[in-house]
């Protein structure tokens, strides 16, 4: 999803709907996309999509709802020595691991971390003059 959002033009005989889609929490949105998958047999894997996008708000509650995360190095920076320590020290790599995964970037230091972990890990390698991405 890019940055800037489309605008859709909904149809008069649509707004009613849409604008009570956009009232709604994700949590309800993904119970009313099961009940209405139930009750017509089908599967609305794009339309889930689409609805989440329009909805106010839906993309970023989601993306706070997401409890695990993978930390990737996307640059070493000007310390590289210290990256390679501060890499070190929360993957607890051997050196040359380490020195190998810090010249290889952008490359993964951890998958399926907890949030609160993984914060913590960017602020580490960012303190040493890392970039870092959380996915």
């Amino acid at each position: 999803m890019t940055e800037e959002q489309k605008q859709v033009e909904v149809p008069e005989k649509f707004k009613s709907i849409v604008s009570e889609i956009e009232k709604m929490s994700v949590l309800d949105l993904a119970e009313l996309v099961k009940i209405l998958e139930e009750k017509f047999g089908v599967s609305a894997a794009a339309p889930v999509a689409a609805v989440m996008a329009a909805g106010a708000g839906a993309a970023d509650a989601a993306t706070e709802e997401k409890s695990e995360f993978t930390v990737e190095l996307t640059s070493a920076g000007d310390n590289k020595i210290g990256v390679i320590k501060a890499v070190r020290e929360v993957t607890e790599l051997g050196l040359k691991e380490a020195k190998d995964l810090v010249d290889g970037a952008p490359k993964v230091v951890k998958e399926a971390v907890k949030k609160e972990d993984a914060e913590a890990m960017k602020k580490k390698l960012e303190a040493a003059g890392a970039k870092v991405t959380l996915k």
